[in-house]
């Protein structure tokens, strides 16, 4: 079983209308939308769930108020400003760290899991697909992405599928780690600015850090000829290879609003582009990126 991890360091690359691309180009592939805190695949591929999961993430603080003295210890020894002058817990400021349950001298405080969120396995026209997605606010995202993968892999043996291709989440953080540690290739996508070519160098550093074949590709290369030249200057001086380069079409706006990916939509020159990178991409796949490394 392949697993391919497209990521980037920002978000707003084109990222998933890469992943949305490839999923359609793909032979039986499994889908994975591993963006939990702010997922949009499903606008493209229109996932129809057939099994719904509770997440629970983090516990936090619940107060008996049957026990309770109004001794005020827990206030006073709050760090997150989680508990009113009425000594209310406010589950949205309380993280969880258990000190208002350690100095309750009558054990009216304990510690519960809450509801976080929500992972599907659903069918799409690209094939199955595993997302989720997490409460606005709530912590744990990384353990979140880890259940994303565990039921890509289980649809992945259930329907005998040899790749499952994950849409990863921006940044640099626990969500991205959680996200490509395993796989057998990441595809970072940039863009030619300043901030983008800064976030690429830092999820570069960690991909490299988890010894992972990695790709670039650049999107919208040619808004700024200068800066994509920036780029790969960059990636050759790292011996990190640039896989493609995309052009900027208003063909992927007007296709995500479609609710198409863009090799559906039409033939336009980036699709042309896309089916390119992706016949690069599934090649390597099949016959080993151990030279990236």
């Amino acid at each position: 079983m392949k697993q391919l991890t497209i990521i980037s360091g920002k978000g707003g690359t084109g990222k998933t209308t890469i992943t949305a691309s490839f999923a359609i180009l793909a032979d039986n592939p499994v889908i994975a939308d591993a963006d939990v805190d702010a997922p949009d695949l499903h606008l493209i591929l229109a996932p129809k769930p057939f099994e719904t999961i509770p997440y629970v993430g983090m516990k936090v603080a619940v107060k008996d108020h049957t026990l309770c003295k109004l001794c005020a210890e827990c206030r006073k020894h709050c760090r997150f400003d989680a508990i009113d002058e009425e000594l209310n817990i406010i589950e949205d400021l309380c993280e969880g760290c258990g000190v208002c349950a350690h100095v309750c001298p009558n054990d009216a405080i304990s510690l519960k899991p809450t509801p976080a969120g929500y992972a599907y396995m659903s069918e799409t026209r690209a094939g199955p697909m595993s997302h989720a997605v997490l409460k606005p606010g709530a912590s744990t995202s990384g353990k979140l992405v880890t259940l994303v993968r565990e039921n890509a892999r289980k649809l992945a043996r259930r329907y005998n599928r040899g790749l499952i291709i994950i849409d990863g989440p921006p940044g640099i953080g626990c969500p991205v780690i959680a996200a490509i540690v395993g796989v057998d290739l990441v595809l970072i996508v940039t863009e030619p600015s300043v901030t983008a070519i800064h976030d690429m160098e830092r999820i570069l550093e960690v991909v490299t850090h988890f010894r992972i074949p990695v790709l670039v590709c650049i999107n919208k290369y040619d808004l700024n000829p200068s800066m994509t030249r920036e780029i790969e200057h960059y990636c050759k001086a790292r011996n990190v290879k640039v896989a493609g380069k995309l052009p900027f079409d208003k063909t992927a706006t007007r296709a995500m609003v479609a609710g198409k990916s863009v090799v559906e939509f039409n033939d336009s020159l980036l699709a042309q582009q896309l089916r390119a990178l992706w016949k690069h991409i599934d090649m390597g796949l099949k016959n080993g990126y151990d030279d990236l490394l």
